[in-house]
């Protein structure tokens, strides 16, 4: 899973550098031809479109660091974490969902995979097969079962 975030990542940034060092200079100078740069929206849109180019890729840098940190966080072995695939009972309906615990980046809640910083993902987080949690929402609160857990060790 974090590989794949890495290779995510890794490939954003390169589509960014691209457009930074190569598509955006181009439509610079394309604009800078046409003339008067103060009238110029040309030239606006691709300075505005650079500075969030930049911006963007200093918060993936970072994100990109930060998933390298993760990675040296050891995931534990018989507990709910990052990877984890987690069955819940809902104790009030008698309804189970399952969730993979994911990174924020990867989150599709479609598919069953919920961050590990959400409400949700935060309860659950270290949790064991048998622990109860209670889950405040703003129109209800919700109270759940652990039932089964798989790691990433496992699942992999």
């Amino acid at each position: 899973m974090i590989q794949e975030m890495r290779e995510k990542l890794g490939k954003e940034i390169e589509e960014l550098t691209r457009e930074l060092t190569v598509t955006l200079p181009q439509a610079i100078a394309t604009a800078v031809e046409m003339g008067d740069l103060r009238e110029n929206s040309e030239y606006k849109a691709a300075l505005e479109r650079q500075q969030l180019v930049q911006a963007r890729l200093g918060q993936l840098h970072r994100r990109l660091a930060q998933v390298s940190e993760l990675a040296a966080v050891p995931v534990p072995l018989d507990r709910v974490g990052l990877g984890s695939r987690v069955t819940v009972l809902d104790l009030e309906t008698d309804e189970t969902d399952e969730y993979t615990l994911v990174l924020a980046e990867m989150m599709d809640i479609d598919a069953g995979h919920i961050s590990l910083a959400s409400p949700l993902g935060r309860a659950l987080k270290d949790r064991t097969v048998g622990d109860e949690v209670s889950l405040s929402l703003p129109t209800m609160v919700r109270h759940l079962r652990v039932t089964e857990v798989v790691t990433i060790h496992e699942a992999g």
